[in-house]
């Protein structure tokens, strides 16, 4: 579990971006983290790492072994168990097989197996060289990296930034193949429609970096419907709608006698931070 406890943070002399911030992450759950441009959204993923340090408060996160730690102190039993993908990141001049000879032995779970059925759903090779690929090869070499460390916690800021239609498709493959009980993923991104379909939490963070929703998707799409109709008045009771190519995209409360619908998650966000859901 990670728990932030009253954290504070800003940077230098300008207006806190977090204050009094309290917030638990779960196992066996990935979440997504969504919010507006200049929320926070990866300066939380970077406080959660331990390499951001709060004003007050603190990020604390258990390990295999029960124990606890402050990810400030940046303690090897819990980096070993925690690996971050940015958004921005630069390759030395190696090999794909060299980055991992280096790096593999500080993640004692790591996973030669994982990393090279990653590779292949995502068509990189093993002997690549890092500084002549693409930044959507690079992006791919490294998530396939990530998920091979088979670590606790995997934060992720904006992973899809740079991959073309097919690869967030493999992407979306690879982060389901290799989710696991004992692991936490959190995914920071404004590409909501490449992340949807795997999240199990949405927390949504409002324009003075509080949280505004806090919620599973299961909990969500059991109370509300996510639709298309002609007009508004289609649907009873609508709480948000926006105009689509089919009409109207709405939501609205879901009926008891109602089938569950997919959630939409870009339709969500708006309702929430337009503060038509609370």
């Amino acid at each position: 579990m990670i728990d932030i406890q009253h954290l504070s943070f800003r940077y230098s002399k300008k207006k806190a971006v977090f204050s009094d911030f309290n917030l638990q992450l779960h196992e066996n759950c990935i979440y997504g983290l969504l919010g507006k441009n200049g929320t926070g959204k990866s300066t939380l993923l970077y406080l959660i790492a331990g390499l951001l340090r709060p004003e007050d408060g603190a990020v604390k996160c258990d390990v295999a072994s029960g124990e606890c730690y402050r990810s400030i102190d940046r303690r090897p039993e819990l980096l070993e168990q925690l690996y971050m993908v940015p958004e921005d990141f630069e390759y030395p001049l190696i090999t794909l097989d060299k980055y991992v000879e280096m790096n593999a032995p500080f993640y004692p779970n790591f996973s030669r197996e994982v990393l090279d059925q990653c590779l292949q759903e995502f068509e990189l090779a093993g002997d690549a060289k890092l500084y002549v690929l693409s930044m959507g090869q690079k992006k791919k070499a490294l998530i396939s990296f990530a998920l091979a460390t088979r670590t606790r916690y995997l934060l992720m800021d904006e992973p899809t930034n740079g991959l073309d239609i097919p690869s967030k498709s493999q992407f979306r493959k690879v982060i389901a193949q290799n989710m696991t009980d004992d692991r936490t993923i959190i995914i920071s991104t404004h590409q909501v429609h490449d992340v949807e379909s795997l999240l199990d939490h949405i927390l949504i963070l409002g324009d003075d970096s509080s949280l505004q929703l806090n919620e599973s998707v299961a909990s969500l799409t059991e109370r509300y419907a996510f639709t298309t109709c002609q007009v508004s008045g289609d649907h009873d009771a609508v709480l948000y709608s926006e105009p689509s190519p089919q009409g109207l995209s709405v939501m609205a409360p879901r009926k008891p006698d109602e089938p569950e619908t997919q959630l939409n998650l870009e339709l969500l966000f708006n309702a929430v931070t337009k503060g038509v859901l609370r």
